[in-house]
């Protein structure tokens, strides 16, 4: 139960700093097929969402 806590904890504040890596793999994916500009919004928001669950799990194994 903690550890699941201390992970979306982790998550929440890396929202913020995994926007930027989102967009610039978005903007990728555009430049290799063209994405509409309501696909690449969404596509942006679970990437972001997608990175920071990622690296909040990170975060959690390595305490």
């Amino acid at each position: 139960m903690t550890a699941t806590i201390m992970t979306l904890i982790f998550s929440v504040v890396m929202l913020m700093f995994m926007a930027f890596p989102a967009m610039k793999i978005v903007e990728w994916l555009n430049n290799k097929k063209e994405l509409s500009h309501k696909i690449q919004n969404s596509l942006t928001i679970v990437l972001t969402i997608v990175l920071s669950l990622m690296i909040g799990l990170f975060l959690e194994t390595s305490f």
